[in-house]
């Protein structure tokens, strides 16, 4: 991808006069900027409402907080045409003002002819009807692995002993994928401080401190692993060989439909783990804004820090709640938009994210959603079978200290959630298996037709998650409820 100045310097040739910059960090570009400027002899000059119009440091003018004398600066006449730039700070913050607008609108018609260009540094991209035509919007990136090793040798240039090498260096960088270059800064000095050296783990501390205040992604830092999943071996091997390091190809993702318990959100949690890769939580509930467009533009932006971070994980659940308004006009289409948003960006990315969806029921999903070349796989999630219930009474006896002789209740139609639920709740009341299973109700029995529908529905239309190959009802090991179960647990007696 071109560099901020790369992109900024043909954009000038070309002679577009407005350049609508998104940065969270416009001292850094415009330091970036007028290195650039100085190298091709170029005008530059810089206002913001606090220190006015200035060249570099120097004030040039007392323009204050008016945003209109700082455009009249700018020369009406330029005979030799020479490149003269502007960099407005924040400046999106005045553009609700009529005056503000024409002076910006007259600035940009007659920029090209006079050589004048109107530079916007904004975290933002929010600008009136009138200009839109008039701006080409340039994103600033986050810094790459090259810079943010230069900011770990500038802060320990006096102590270049401590200076993190190969592997070590490898994941420090991993680590700082995604956070800005002051942040970068900030979480190395922190280190320093505690540890006298650069650590990953004090960078991961504070780096989901930092997605924890713009809402958008959570970082997921939980120990767990597939040896705490029974089953669902086909899936951890599909997904352990996708994200091998080394391949040729970026892997794009998986889906997860599965019934209600059946570990698709602990599976994706602990996949992180196996693969080594951070795991970014995306709620699509709490990207919801109350302006308009402010919805996408926080899909987009959580989507660019995903992208930063790579490589990593990105993992959405229970996704046809989130899209569930996809069609319909209730919300002013702000779901279709987002879905269409997320479809561009699934089929598009490049960046190495992994995407994990997980549903409980795919018929609410559009069936554009789960089409060749969004995912690498659509798996389904069953209930588990004889073998791996066993594996699943093993590891939770261990886990909540019962012992093996201890009888278990009849779990055909159980899910691992449940099996779970059974331990821990007669290690809570004290009581034998058998008893605590009288407080547990399956699934199977709550949603039996949903339960059923779902597994006609993946029958020959999903990956099966424990054996090799599609899933089909003939291979089935799980029975379905029985009447006497759903007599029996479904009253709890």
């Amino acid at each position: 991808m071109p560099t901020l100045v790369e992109q900024f310097n043909d954009y000038v040739n070309a002679g577009f006069a407005g350049l609508w910059i998104q940065t969270n960090e416009p001292d850094e570009a415009e330091q970036e900027i007028l290195r650039h400027g100085a190298s091709r002899k170029w005008t530059v000059i810089a206002w913001d409402v606090s220190r006015g119009l200035r060249a570099g440091e120097t004030v040039v003018a007392d323009s204050g907080g008016d945003p209109v004398a700082a455009l009249r600066a700018l020369p009406t006449r330029n005979e030799a045409k020479q490149t003269t730039l502007l960099l407005l700070h924040n400046f999106h913050r005045f553009l609700g003002n009529p005056e503000v607008v024409q002076a910006v609108f007259g600035n940009l018609v007659t920029g090209k002819k006079r050589g004048n260009f109107l530079v916007v540094l904004a975290p933002l991209v929010q600008m009136p009807p009138e200009l839109e035509k008039l701006f080409v919007v340039i994103e600033h990136a986050l810094p790459g692995p090259d810079q943010l090793e230069r900011i770990a040798h500038e802060l320990l240039c006096d102590d270049a002993d401590t200076m993190p090498r190969g592997a070590e260096l490898a994941r420090i960088l991993e680590a700082a994928s995604g956070l800005t270059r002051y942040e970068a800064e900030g979480a190395f000095a922190l280190s320093v401080a505690r540890h006298n050296r650069i650590r990953p783990d004090v960078i991961w501390e504070l780096k989901a401190q930092l997605l924890r205040k713009n809402n958008l992604l959570t970082l997921h830092r939980g120990a767990e692993r597939f040896e705490s999943l029974g089953g669902l071996q086909n899936l951890k091997d599909f997904c352990v060989r996708a994200l091998a390091p080394g391949k040729p190809v970026k892997p794009r993702g998986i889906l997860l439909l599965g019934v209600p318990g059946s570990g698709k959100s602990a599976f994706c949690k602990a996949l992180g783990n196996e693969t080594g890769r951070a795991t970014l939580l995306l709620d699509i509930g709490a990207l919801l804004g109350s302006l308009v467009g402010q919805t996408e533009s926080n899909l987009r932006q959580a989507l660019r820090i995903a992208e930063a971070m790579a490589p990593c994980i990105l993992f959405v659940d229970e996704f046809e709640k989130a899209l569930s308004g996809v069609g319909s006009q209730g919300d002013s289409g702000v779901s279709t938009r987002m879905f269409g948003t997320l479809l561009t960006w699934l089929s598009d990315h490049t960046a190495d994210v992994f995407f994990v969806g997980t549903s409980n029921d795919i018929s609410k999903l559009p069936p554009e959603f789960a089409r060749a070349e969004r995912f690498d796989g659509v798996f389904f999630l069953d209930l588990p079978n004889v073998a791996e219930r066993d594996a699943i009474w093993a590891m939770y006896r261990q886990h909540f200290g019962i012992p093996e002789k201890q009888a278990r209740p009849d779990d055909s139609a159980w899910t691992g959630a449940e099996i779970r639920a059974c331990c821990r709740l007669a290690t809570l009341l004290d009581v034998p298996l058998t008893q605590a299973a009288r407080n547990v109700v399956p699934v199977a029995v709550t949603a039996a037709e949903q339960v059923e529908r779902l597994r006609t529905w993946a029958t020959g239309r999903c990956l099966s998650s424990g054996n090799p190959g599609i899933f089909g009802r003939e291979d089935e090991s799980t029975p379905k409820p029985s009447r006497r179960l759903q007599r029996g647990q479904g009253s709890n007696n």
